[in-house]
């Protein structure tokens, strides 16, 4: 199956961000690709208030790149702000198009190096997987990076591919975590592992701001840890064919699904 990663720059406006979905989605139709992956937050950037921003599923904004994905004739995933009932939002992808519907909440919330993503966040609970073209897919978001075993979970559920769309903060050793942390998870599940973060926004003439606001280097590991392939820190899209027998290889060869006790 091939694959692309969108590497974009979000704005706060919801609208802009439409823009780049389309040009991207076509880009990513153009070369083939029958997956797309874009950042987290490409709704609308954070560093603003996300409560007014928010919108269901059936929402304009998510309506509208349900028809994008349609008209391509593939699958997007794509981070979004649906509202939450206690007053908050949730952080929510959105997958769609080529015969798949669903959403997954982010379960692992960005409180940690001094920002509080809990504050206006409220966190999913479920692990979520899609069917594209007979692959399991598994759907992550950013911090849930850190916690091996929603992946090993989801390694457990099928998943040949696994998807982190991000907006990774940026700061000292970041992006060491960032490549680290993205060899470890395909390791843990023994999966492909696609991450997709917000292009470093600096690039484009923006500040990067206090909140997390991507740092670029989205990448595709392969089963065993490898990198296949990683973009610099720039907008960009990164096209990628995964290899289903790769993954089925690897986990004969270290069977740590299997293994495992805990």
């Amino acid at each position: 199956m091939r694959i692309a990663l969108a590497q974009i720059v979000s704005t706060p406006d919801p609208e802009h961000n439409l823009g780049l979905v389309e040009e991207e989605v076509r880009a990513a139709a153009t070369a083939g690709a029958r997956l797309v992956v874009f950042p987290e937050a490409t709704m609308c950037c954070f560093g603003v208030r996300l409560g007014p921003v928010a919108e269901p599923l059936d929402g304009p904004w998510a309506s509208r790149v349900r028809e994008l994905a349609t008209d391509a004739g593939l699958t997007v995933v794509a981070g979004m702000f649906t509202p939450a009932p206690d007053g908050r939002v949730r952080n929510t992808l959105l997958a769609t198009g080529g015969g798949v519907e669903a959403a997954y909440d982010k379960i692992h919330l960005f409180d940690a190096f001094g920002f509080a993503e809990s504050d206006t966040v409220a966190p999913g609970t479920e692990p979520v997987t899609i069917d594209i073209d007979g692959l399991t897919v598994g759907l992550t978001t950013c911090y849930d990076l850190r916690f091996p075993g929603l992946f090993q979970e989801l390694g457990s559920r099928g998943a040949t591919v696994i998807v982190a769309p991000a907006s990774w903060g940026a700061g000292p050793g970041k992006r060491e975590q960032w490549d680290l942390l993205v060899r470890a998870r395909a390791l843990d599940s023994t999966a492909f592992l696609a991450a997709c973060d917000q292009a470093d926004p600096t690039t484009v003439g923006r500040d990067a701001g206090r909140a997390p606001t991507g740092i670029g280097a989205s990448a595709v590991a392969g089963p065993l840890g490898t990198i296949v392939d990683q973009l610099d820190e720039k907008p960009g899209l990164l096209v990628v064919d995964i290899d289903p027998a790769e993954v089925e290889s690897a986990r004969k060869t270290v069977p740590v699904l299997a293994n495992r006790r805990f």
